[in-house]
């Protein structure tokens, strides 16, 4: 299974070698395991990295259910949903975004900018639907109230901790796909900065059991950053398309607000009125004041900054528009002039009618024109 098309050999592991094919060799590990699944003395070991782990059976007036928690575990079944991002991004970068960039002729910084929000929005398109599957199914719009009762969220549904996984492995995928993508250095450091963010947010939420609000809240910043990678990817092809920026403008503070009002909802004055406050972490119990004062905190001080980002990049994208404006306006003016003066230029001067023969203007009906008689003195 060859995901690019190569025309160069390079020596065994080194380091182009595994640029180039990181995703064959990600193929190679998936498959392994997968095959493990097939013999008993390695079954047991396969299935450690492919599914949830820390599983428990609870009784349900209708019966038995399963449940899970988190454990030190989850990293095995995390590092293999990681190989498997890795093929997937190599997949939509071989079959959908590499064809896309052959007929849009795109500059360098331009075409590792279309890569990544072409990547995104797969992503996020992805995580959209399945993150609203899940709040539905779980029931967590019909009854708000859920986000902050019966704290803590010790167990968890399959879906809602193999998504929590997925997520997870997803933005630690990102983190070596820097070196295997050859990202510019000047765009590391903003890359890693959203990554480490949603890396915080996410394991946050699942290690701390706020896994509901974490649900709702990933769910809005998916829709607004979904938004905002279609449009650069819109204004790639077409750099005078900026109304879907002016849309994602809107989508993005109205987000931010429910981002704060729901945290603060659910964090200050849903878990103070929870009848546990006892600080116990053994039994995944962290309602306490301070916890609640330093996780609203971590909120506040992560959307603040990504308002400032927000603001910041506006007033680029209006000082780059008025100097567009501003420019097209002289080339017009310097047009006008010019073609006036040209016109000015070339407009022909008025001559007497008839011709010249022999030192003398001939009328156009070939007779001599009559001269006036001098007056006498």
């Amino acid at each position: 299974m060859a995901f690019r098309r190569r025309t160069k050999s390079y020596p065994l592991f080194s380091q182009e070698f595994v640029i180039h094919n990181h995703a064959d060799i990600g193929f190679c590990i998936v498959v392994c395991i997968l095959i493990g699944l097939m013999f008993e003395v390695t079954a047991k070991t396969a299935f450690l990295f492919i599914l949830p782990q820390y599983n428990i059976s609870l009784s349900i007036p209708d019966g038995e259910t399963i449940y899970y928690h988190y454990g030190i575990k989850d990293l095995v079944t995390i590092l293999f949903y990681v190989f498997i991002a890795i093929i997937l991004h190599a997949v939509v970068q071989e079959y959908v975004l590499d064809k896309i960039n052959r007929r849009l002729h795109l500059s360098k910084l331009k075409h590792s900018k279309f890569n990544e929000s072409g990547q995104l929005v797969a992503f996020h398109l992805t995580s959209i639907f399945w993150c609203l599957y899940v709040i539905v199914t779980e029931g967590y719009l019909s009854n708000p109230r859920s986000l902050w009762e019966n704290y803590p969220h010790i167990y968890l549904s399959f879906q809602v901790k193999f998504f929590y996984l997925c997520q997870l492995a997803y933005w630690l995928h990102a983190l070596p796909e820097l070196y295997f993508q050859k990202v510019r250095k000047e765009e590391i450091p903003r890359q890693l900065q959203y990554i480490c963010l949603y890396l915080v947010h996410i394991a946050g939420a699942y290690v701390l059991n706020l896994t509901r609000l974490g649900l709702i809240l990933l769910l809005l910043q998916y829709v607004a950053e979904f938004l905002f990678h279609v449009a650069r990817l819109f204004y790639f092809t077409d750099e005078n398309n900026q109304k879907l920026f002016n849309a994602w403008a809107g989508v993005f503070v109205v987000t931010r607000l429910f981002t704060l009002t729901l945290s603060v909802l659910a964090i200050g004055f849903g878990l103070a009125r929870a009848e546990n406050h006892t600080f116990d972490p053994e039994r995944g119990n962290f309602n306490s004041l301070p916890f609640r004062m330093f996780v609203l905190l971590l909120l506040c001080l992560s959307q603040a900054w990504v308002m400032w980002r927000f603001i910041h990049f506006q007033l680029r994208r209006w000082r780059e528009y008025w100097n567009e404006q501003s420019a097209r306006r002289r080339a017009a003016a310097t047009t006008t002039t010019t073609t006036a003066m040209t016109k000015q230029q070339t407009k022909p001067t008025k001559k007497e009618s008839g011709y010249h023969e022999n030192g003398l203007l001939k009328a156009e009906n070939g007779t001599s024109p009559r001269l006036k008689k001098p007056k006498s003195s």
